[in-house]
């Protein structure tokens, strides 16, 4: 045999021997590309598949996850948007509504629900105690003249409207210890409550000062006494003047009622200092002394329940 022969015998020998002590160990892993893999070598393969597809679903769950998110903020962006719209709307709605005395079927029904969410919300309630507030700012920077000649016009059908009877002064003080307080005014009712306690301090404050006060209504003459008596009930009196409709006024626009009013008095000397209501007609015209402030009121709601 030549040289090579027994050079390949040997080759061939060695690799038999190996493949034997590999066999006999019984960690061989043949592969189709030729490899040879043993079994921890192997485990540390699968385990790192394992940990890629793990990750891999991770991934996919976390996008997943994470798109809805944003479709949801999205679509509460929008929500939102219409909301705004609808409120911006009705706020612009309500301003023209008052100034030409639109009727009940003339509201758009969006805006009775905006009125109500208004009411519950507690914004109702914000807007009025920011502006007893500012009403209450302005009179401290003045005093009245000596002469008795200044007044201050206030809507008593803003209260009246309410239609709520009292049987006797501790019945006032319940409620108002019920609503005259910081909680949010959670109904029309309460609502309407919190408006009259909170006028009605406004009220005493400015008469324990010494203005006058001037009441302004919309009813006819004929029911004085039942107003004057209503007025009493519910912790207004003491007033200088009470106004109201004669016969003759009752089909003339409540707007030119009020300013004919307001220029006669001006005419007999008395100095209109400010018109305090939550209503328009009050508020138009001349004669409106140096500061008017304007309550707020929600366009509209249902007609059953009380008036604000």
């Amino acid at each position: 045999m030549s040289a090579y022969g027994h050079q390949m015998e040997r080759e061939f020998s060695s690799q038999s021997l190996l493949s034997r002590e590999d066999t006999e160990s019984g960690s061989q892993y043949v592969l189709e590309s030729g490899f040879y893999m043993k079994s921890f070598a192997a485990t540390i393969f699968i385990a790192g598949l394992l940990i890629v597809g793990v990750l891999l679903v991770t991934l996919i769950v976390t996008l997943a996850v994470m798109l809805q998110s944003y479709e949801s903020r999205s679509k509460g962006v929008v929500e939102i948007e219409k909301a705004s719209d609808s409120y911006h709307y009705c706020k612009a709605f309500a301003l023209h509504g008052e100034l030409n005395s639109l009727e009940e079927p003339e509201i758009p029904p969006v805006c009775w629900n905006l009125a109500i969410h208004y009411i519950e919300g507690g914004e109702y309630e914000r807007d009025l105690n920011f502006t007893i507030s500012m009403i209450e700012s302005f009179f401290d920077t003045i005093s009245p003249s000596d002469n008795h000649l200044d007044a201050v016009l206030m809507d008593i059908d803003d209260i009246l409207a309410s239609n709520h009877t009292y049987s006797h002064q501790s019945m006032h003080q319940q409620q108002f210890n019920q609503y005259g307080s910081n909680k949010p005014s959670g109904s029309i009712e309460d609502a309407a409550n919190l408006k009259h306690w909170r006028i009605l301090e406004l009220y005493v404050k400015l008469k324990s000062r010494g203005w006058s006060l001037i009441l302004l209504s919309r009813k006819p003459e004929r029911q004085r006494n039942v107003t004057a008596e209503q007025l009493e009930a519910v912790g207004f009196n003491g007033w200088s003047s009470l106004i109201m409709r004669a016969d003759s006024e009752m089909e003339m626009e409540t707007w030119e009622y009020f300013r004919t009013r307001r220029t006669a008095m001006k005419e007999e000397g008395t100095q209109i200092i400010s018109v305090i209501s939550s209503q328009l007609d009050a508020l138009t015209g001349s004669s409106l002394g140096k500061r008017v402030f304007k309550l707020p009121k929600p366009l509209h709601y249902n007609s059953q329940t009380p008036t604000l």
